[in-house]
């Protein structure tokens, strides 16, 4: 595998920005310790998203995900998105529009990926978790699967409410197009909706906001999948779930 530091300037935002891929190198030899699953055809690419007090690092400083997905011959990219929720802000930038709509075409410009819906897939923890799931729902035909590993569910909690007045105003008046459990019901008649994955811990803080949106989906036509374990808000348990998350996607 290779690990790539872009600078990139993205019309969204307006200014440059910074981007973390990791993508199959074929020629290998000599490495030590590490197997290669590199193909002839483009690469599937899954998109990772960073949680609330973190960055586009974070994965591969807290995780071995570049060991992981050496193991599925993928591209993974982890973009940058501060403490956006993935939304367009409305005292800041498009973060949205940039991470949904303008970084993959980015992506499928510089690297042998693949653009094909089949191939594309998102996943995040805590804030991430919120917005792959967002993402994948709101983006028809572009993402196959998404995860969310101890996600923001229900994105009225009051425990974010001074940092989300940037993002919605000081009213929080959060629109249908930016809930889950509004989101999952209006996508939930697409023929071509992503197929779902969740994961919490029974002692995370919000645990119960996850079991509610496990059971919103539950009751709708979703292929989906849900987990929980012992555990905390804790990279010791998103280190282990996105384990789970690409055997998931990419052992079909």
């Amino acid at each position: 595998m290779a690990l790539i530091d872009i600078k990139l300037y993205s019309e969204a935002l307006g200014m440059q920005t910074e981007v973390y891929v990791v993508i199959p190198q074929k020629s290998t030899q000599g490495e030590i310790g590490i197997t290669n699953n590199v193909g002839d055809t483009k690469y599937k690419c899954l998109y990772l998203l960073h949680g609330l007090s973190d960055d586009h690092s974070i994965w591969l400083r807290r995780t071995s995900v570049e060991r992981y997905a050496s193991d599925y011959g993928i591209c993974v990219v982890m973009p940058c998105g501060h403490k956006s929720f993935y939304t367009d802000m409305k005292y800041g930038n498009k973060y949205y529009t940039y991470i949904a709509k303008e970084l993959p075409c980015i992506i499928q410009e510089l690297f042998k990926v693949s653009n094909r819906q089949e191939d594309n897939f998102i996943a995040g923890l805590s804030m991430g978790g919120y917005g792959a799931l967002k993402i994948a729902l709101k983006e028809r035909g572009k993402f196959c699967a998404a995860a969310g590993l101890s996600s923001v569910a229900d994105i009225r909690r009051k425990d974010f409410e001074k940092v989300q007045i940037p993002i919605w105003g000081e009213n929080r008046e959060i629109p249908a197009e930016d809930d889950l459990f509004s989101l999952v019901e209006q996508c939930n008649e697409y023929y071509d909706k992503p197929r779902l994955f969740m994961a919490i811990g029974t002692e995370d803080f919000m645990y119960q906001d996850n079991v509610r949106l496990k059971e919103k989906i539950k009751s709708l036509d979703y292929d989906y999948t849900y987990y929980e374990a012992p555990g905390t808000h804790c990279w010791e348990f998103w280190d282990e779930y996105i384990q789970y998350v690409l055997e998931w996607m990419f052992k079909l």
